[in-house]
């Protein structure tokens, strides 16, 4: 670790933790503009938050300022280590200031859920989550830890943005969010939803992979067709309730396509194995292993700077643990697989009436997909999208589409569709990381979506 990192650390002022039987409590920096610990969520089930107050937070109460709660896929992605240090919070894996930070726009609240991801984690394996609505349970009693005990964040809006698997765990927290609040359990405001290359319709998805392989050349008919019939495969399976099946059958089909592509990558279909490690050979695909395919593409997007490798288990097992006093006994990430497993029950169920049900209730919801993923597709999220029941859809889907730029260039960066409380961006040149792949725009979009009263670029 460089000197400049460890001043950059110096800075960080840390607190140690007060230990309480098996729970931990939450500590806080000098000048509060840092804050984490534990909630013991359920007995023996400990979730891990990290709060971070943007430099540029006004206290307006005509124009409140927003708190982003920033939920990761997987199941077993860390929210705290990948969306974080690799996506959108202050820091790089590098320890270096982040100039697309969404600090610029709203207060972060980063959490490793469900319990068993990232430093989160549980006594016993038994009590890891096997639902989405569990998990929502989980984060409604987090949420109600932090903000009831703080009127401040109360004054603040809190947007729910949700990357990959994460857009399920969005959907079903905002109900049973919703459901605390009015029941006065939780002192909230629900801004909003934001759900960015969502798994919501595993069946949508699936069904897409083949033709828009097809289309960009990476299948060719041979292939369309298996993956075409293992799709029909998986559909069969969730009609019938067979969801643990179909979760093989996902994992089955993720290998064919795989071996017809030469490896296609999964988050963009532009690259391949030979271009970056997360590209798994049919060979040594499994569900465990797509499970680590978020690090590990992220880490092949960075180039070599001085100083240090930006591993991001190397600083999350380091560095950054020993910064928060993490008890020794935790591992960044080490119950990651069992978190997967326990939810593979759930993996493939759709949330498209959830996403009804809060567009019913008029919660603002937002919806924003990558061009170049592959694992949730443009293409299936927007034949999802066409399956909402919600009044204003049909006057949604037949408006014209605007389009999107980013600084003083007029290139196009994107599109974007609303009406009454959907909003669709289409982003282009995009793989499955938004943020990572196109960060100015992104940026720009996430000032949009929270209202935030800081407009500058």
């Amino acid at each position: 670790m460089g000197k400049s990192h460890v001043v950059v650390f110096s800075l960080l002022v840390s607190l140690l933790f007060l230990l309480q039987g098996s729970s931990v409590r939450g500590v806080r920096t000098d000048d509060g503009s840092e804050s984490w610990g534990y909630v013991e969520v359920r007995p023996k089930a400990h979730m891990f938050w990290w709060y971070y107050r943007s430099p540029q937070r006004t206290e307006d109460p005509n124009k409140p300022w927003p708190i982003i709660l920033w939920l990761q896929g997987g199941p077993g992605a860390s929210g705290v280590g990948i969306g974080n240090f690799e996506e959108i919070g202050p820091l790089d894996s590098y320890l270096k200031p982040r100039n697309s930070t969404w600090l610029k726009k709203a207060d972060l609240l980063f959490v490793d859920n469900p319990v068993g991801t990232g430093y989160s984690f549980v006594d016993d394996l038994a009590l890891l989550v096997k639902t989405d609505y569990e998990a929502a349970d989980d984060l409604t009693t987090l949420l109600i830890e932090i903000f009831n005990r703080n009127e401040t964040l109360q004054k603040s809006p809190l947007y729910i943005v949700a990357e990959s698997y994460g857009g399920k765990y969005a959907v079903t927290l905002g109900l049973t969010a919703l459901k605390a609040i009015e029941a006065g359990k939780l002192k909230l405001k629900l801004g909003g939803i934001a759900l960015g290359d969502t798994w919501i319709s595993p069946e949508d998805f699936v069904f897409s992979w083949g033709p828009l392989l097809k289309d960009v050349s990476r299948l060719d008919n041979n292939g369309l067709k298996k993956s075409n019939s293992l799709a029909e495969e998986i559909k069969q399976e969730i009609e019938t309730g067979k969801f643990v099946e179909a979760t093989e059958s996902w994992s089955n089909l993720e290998s064919v396509i795989s071996s017809s592509s030469n490896s296609v990558d999964f988050y963009n279909f532009l690259l391949d194995s030979g271009m970056d490690p997360v590209s798994l050979s049919a060979s040594v695909l499994s569900q465990q292993i797509s499970t680590r395919r978020y690090s590990r593409y992220l880490n092949s997007l960075r180039r070599d700077t001085p100083g240090g490798d930006g591993d991001i288990d190397t600083l999350m097992n380091g560095v950054i643990k020993k910064k928060l006093k993490i008890p020794k006994s935790v591992v960044w990430g080490g119950q990651s697989d069992s978190v997967f497993s326990a939810l593979e029950g759930d993996f493939m169920k759709p949330r498209i009436d959830e996403v009804d049900q809060l567009l019913n209730k008029g919660v603002n919801l937002t919806i924003y997909s990558g061009q170049l993923d592959v694992i949730c597709s443009t293409k299936g999220t927007e034949a999802w999208v066409e399956k909402l029941k919600w009044g204003g859809i049909k006057t949604f889907l037949s408006l014209e589409r605007t389009p999107l730029y980013c600084g003083k260039e007029r290139i196009t960066k994107g599109f974007i569709r609303s009406y009454k409380n959907l909003h669709f961006y289409w982003i282009l040149g995009a793989g499955h990381f938004v943020p990572v792949d196109q960060p100015c725009v992104a940026l720009s979009m996430i000032s949009s979506v929270t209202n935030s009263p800081n407009v500058s670029k």
